[in-house]
């Protein structure tokens, strides 16, 4: 029998061993244990930094297939009236989580560089998952705080220059051996202001391309000049409507215009409402109106200049859904003088997840041609057909891609290794 010493000592190692042992039971698991309990996640999105993400969100399973994913996270992008990115992260609970579904958003400025918008991206995709991570184990080991904060309300907002942005720039290339020498001289400039109501683009860009061939026995020297303004004006009419116009000032030796000018009001109708766009849109644009061409040289119907007036008539329909992206677009237009002269073409690409590790890409487009007023009538000489400096008559263009691809192995992709660039 233990005498009172004995106990004493006794009780005071259960009493040590208990208040040491207790919080050591108390804590949460950690993270690399719970590998299984993450959230699969597929994350469905053309520009985002995939490896850096894989790095940064480490609370979850990314896989390759939408099929093994319990968090479907389809990314759309759309330009800004400030010339950055919109990103939509629309967050779709399948197996388990079926039917919890959100939608957030973030905006970039043209001033981002990469690295914040990959990280800005990554901090919205976090705050995204946090509802499906709160159903999960890993809610233990979660912890939330708050950059910074402030009880004022958020200040109007001032801007000096009233939603204009404007952007130049140059562009040139040279390139050389004993017998060709090639240079090319190029700039642009562009004003936009894009509002809720209102959205304007203004863009005017040039070049200048110039070949020395040394044949040996003579230099054979080509140049070619292309110059273009371009300006789009329209007023939101409601969720379904706009209106608007167009301006084209043109000038190219490839297309024998000395000068065309080209105004054109215009009509579009979207049958889903424009806040739908980044996942789904059918519009439909009309515009007419008339162009002024001077021609470099008298066509084949003998014009050295003429007046024309154009319709054309076109409907886009895109959706980018879980199964993939479909884009079309439909266009057709002619000249009122001659009904004959028209043009007809059709655009498609096709993204589509035909089952799990199988996908078909197809993009290709068709057109049919029955407007070339401006064909040189002398035709194009051998050096211009062979150096594709003037077009050339033809009846239609087509061109497309094909691509099927089939995935199959492991349904993670977390893991980053950078090693020998790959």
């Amino acid at each position: 029998m233990m005498n009172s010493a004995q106990s004493v000592y006794l009780r005071l190692f259960l009493f040590f061993v208990l208040i040491t042992a207790v919080p050591l039971l108390a804590q949460p698991p950690k993270l690399e244990d719970m590998g299984n309990d993450a959230p699969r996640v597929f994350l469905d999105c053309n520009r985002c930094d995939r490896g850096f993400l894989n790095q940064d969100v480490t609370f979850v399973n990314f896989v390759r297939d939408r099929n093994d994913a319990q968090v479907h996270v389809l990314v759309t992008v759309q330009r800004t009236g400030s010339d950055g990115w919109e990103y939509t992260l629309d967050f779709m609970g399948q197996h388990e989580f079926d039917g919890m579904n959100d939608r957030l958003k973030y905006f970039s400025v043209s001033s981002d560089s990469d690295d914040e918008i990959r990280h800005g991206f990554s901090r919205m995709l976090k705050i995204g998952l946090m509802r499906f991570i709160a159903q999960t184990p890993l809610a233990q080991s979660i912890v939330i705080s708050q950059k910074y904060t402030s009880k004022r309300a958020p200040s109007k907002v001032t801007d000096k220059w009233k939603n204009w942005l404007f952007r130049v720039s140059l562009r040139t290339y040279f390139q050389g051996q004993q017998s060709t020498n090639e240079l090319f001289l190029g700039g642009a400039f562009s004003a936009n202001r894009i509002t809720d109501n209102w959205k304007i683009r203004l863009s005017m860009n040039g070049d200048y391309k110039e070949d020395v061939f040394d044949t040996g026995d003579e230099e054979i020297t080509d140049i070619s000049r292309r110059y273009r303004w371009n300006s789009v004006m329209v007023k939101s009419l409601g969720q379904h409507w706009s209106a608007g116009g167009y301006t084209r000032i043109f000038s190219s030796t490839y297309d024998n215009k000395d000068l065309e000018v080209f105004v054109s009001p215009a009509i579009e109708y979207n049958l889903l409402p424009y806040s739908e766009s980044t996942r789904r849109e059918l519009r439909f644009l009309y515009r007419v109106g008339p162009s002024y061409v001077k021609y470099g040289a008298p066509t084949i119907f003998d014009k050295s200049n003429e007046t024309l007036i154009e319709e054309e008539l076109s409907v886009n329909y895109e959706t980018k859904q879980p199964w993939g992206t479909v884009e079309m677009e439909l266009e057709g237009s002619h000249y009122f003088h001659d009904l004959s002269k028209h043009r007809v073409r059709l655009v498609g690409e096709f993204v589509l997840r035909v089952f799990r590790g199988l996908s078909l890409d197809f993009v290709g487009s068709v057109t049919r041609i029955r407007d070339q007023l401006a064909l040189p009538m002398g035709g194009a000489s051998a050096e211009e057909i062979l150096l594709r400096r003037r077009e050339l008559a033809t009846s239609y263009r087509y061109n497309g891609s094909l691509r099927l691809s089939y995935t199959f192995g492991s349904i993670y992709s977390n893991v980053v290794n950078p090693r020998f660039g790959g």
